[in-house]
């Protein structure tokens, strides 16, 4: 069993984010109640919005391309500006599933330009006057409050009420509300490390999860622990990206590359 002091320095934590702070500054909640050097939010959401937001802690930042850009998925509420049929709605929200054109809004951080996502699912959950109960499964980088906003041009105008997001990747409700990470924080501080150490998650699992894994035997690890690339004859490569463990020990991501007789570098090393 893990040490404490191991799970703090590369692990992460699933929190609940509520509606009003921005996704870094629970962030460094969590980074200041730990006592940590770092932390990092692997996809960011919007004040008002709440959701699964993983916290990597410390060497886990390390891990931010691993994890990032992965598909999302949310419930929300959605007001009609009229009354719709909702067999004409249905229609309409189907006809946004597959990829589309989005033109970020005007507040976000990114370059306003066009870029194409995919929405993987995109369907009503009930229906109460006029609003709308949806769930949507979307590409990384989807905006849904302009996706709402672009169903409401076929529809006589519709806008976002509430939104929540229940998958981030790998990373999925049940979460960790604030209260609950007090709490574990204030009985590790007094001795009790148990609380804390059940909403840990270990990196190495979430990594196994996202990651092809090969292994590799003991007398190879010191090698690639000093940074040294993977040869032709140390392992069969055929992943653009995979994870080497040796047993239950997490080496490293690796990059596939063709350079003679080196066939992947390391991205990141866990020595």
């Amino acid at each position: 069993m893990k040490e404490i002091r191991e799970l703090l320095e590369f692990g992460f934590i699933n929190i609940d984010k509520p509606e009003g702070p921005t996704s870094f500054s629970v962030g460094q909640f969590v980074k200041n109640k730990l006592g940590l050097r770092k932390t990092a939010h692997m996809g960011t959401l919007d004040p008002e919005v709440t959701g699964v937001l993983p916290i990597a802690l410390n060497r886990a930042c390390k891990l931010n391309e691993v994890f990032m850009h992965r598909d999302k998925k949310y419930v929300g509420i959605m007001r009609m500006h009229e009354n719709v049929d909702e067999k004409n709605l249905d229609k309409e929200i189907k006809s946004f599933i597959g990829k589309i054109i989005q033109l970020p809004p005007v507040r976000s951080r990114v370059k306003r330009q066009e870029r194409e996502r995919e929405i993987k699912s995109f369907e009503i959950l009930e229906i109460d006057g006029r609003d709308v109960l949806f769930l949507a499964d979307v590409q990384a980088g989807t905006y849904i409050r302009k996706l709402i906003h672009d169903l409401g041009e076929k529809t006589g105008g519709a806008h976002m009420l509430e939104l929540r997001r229940i998958k981030a990747g790998v990373f999925s409700e049940p979460v960790i509300d604030m209260y609950e990470f007090e709490r574990a924080v204030d009985a590790w501080k007094k001795g009790d490390e148990s609380p804390l150490r059940e909403i840990i998650i270990p990196a190495e699992e979430m990594i196994k999860k996202v990651l092809p894994v090969i292994l590799i035997e003991e007398d190879k690890v010191k090698d690639l622990l000093q940074g040294k690339p993977v040869h032709k004859g140390d392992i069969e490569v055929e992943d653009e990206r995979f994870a080497i463990f040796s047993g239950e020990r997490f080496i490293g991501v690796y990059k596939k590359v063709e350079e003679g007789e080196i066939i992947s570098r390391a991205e990141f090393v866990y020595n």
